[in-house]
């Protein structure tokens, strides 16, 4: 399984900076509540000091999305979603153990981050523009279908697993209580996004290494280095076990 952005896409937003992991080994069975806390504090302190709107990273990707022709503000990131929804109640939702911890670092470092199931993903993953006839499942259980040209999280066979790029993500590879083996795509597009996001990475891989004891496989992309092979991770998981 290879996850890559299309060529378009590269020169579409050449400043376009995604971190990439893969872990095998998740359970529900955890408790992450004050690892989140960190990280909600880390948010809490930067809303303090002005709105998510105001955050160089959430005006990069409100740019991006202008850009896409959406309305930035009709159509938010999902950093930029769950820092007004953390501004405006104080908390976020809990889902599942791993899902909670990367919306607690998303917010933390302003950058949408994105969990899949692998096993609902069908051959390869690829953030492209969309023909129009791909499939995606809502959460609630109704099938869409992209606009032409909307950007999406595609795989071989035809699904969308994120609708408007990083605005909203499909409910076939949600991260359940019987998700073992995960994709986790952080991206950015500001200033200093290859710091940022390398640190945010980081954040997240030593989080699964305390908490599921798991050493998660990861890496940046880049236009000269645009593809992430899973299934290299794969092996080198299996031979680790």
């Amino acid at each position: 399984m290879i996850f890559r952005h299309s060529n378009e896409m590269w020169s579409d937003f050449p400043e376009l900076v995604p971190g990439v992991m893969f872990a095998v080994g998740i359970t529900s069975a955890v408790d992450v509540g004050d690892r989140i806390a960190r990280y909600h504090a880390i948010a809490a302190d930067r809303l303090a000091r002005g709105p998510e709107g105001e955050m160089a990273e959430i005006q990069a990707w409100r740019r991006s999305f202008s850009k896409m022709g959406l309305k930035p503000t009709q159509y938010r990131c999902a950093s930029e979603a769950l820092l007004r929804r953390f501004r405006q109640e104080g908390s976020l939702p809990r889902l599942h153990p791993l899902v909670d911890l990367c919306n607690a670092v998303s917010i933390a470092f302003a950058v949408p981050v994105a969990v899949f199931d692998t096993s609902k993903i069908s051959g390869d993953l690829e953030v492209r523009h969309a023909k129009g006839d791909e499939s995606y499942l809502t959460f609630s259980g109704e099938t869409e279908h992209p606009e032409p040209r909307e950007v999406i999280f595609a795989d071989t066979a035809g699904q969308a697993h994120a609708r408007r790029w990083t605005n909203r993500q499909s409910g076939l590879s949600a991260v359940r209580d019987d998700t073992r083996s995960v994709l986790i795509v952080a991206e950015a597009l500001h200033e200093s996004a290859t710091s940022d996001v390398a640190r945010l990475m980081d954040a997240i891989a030593a989080e699964l290494a305390t908490i599921w004891s798991i050493k998660a496989r990861q890496g940046l992309l880049s236009p000269s280095s645009p593809r992430f092979d899973l299934s290299a991770a794969m092996n080198l998981s299996s031979q680790q076990e």
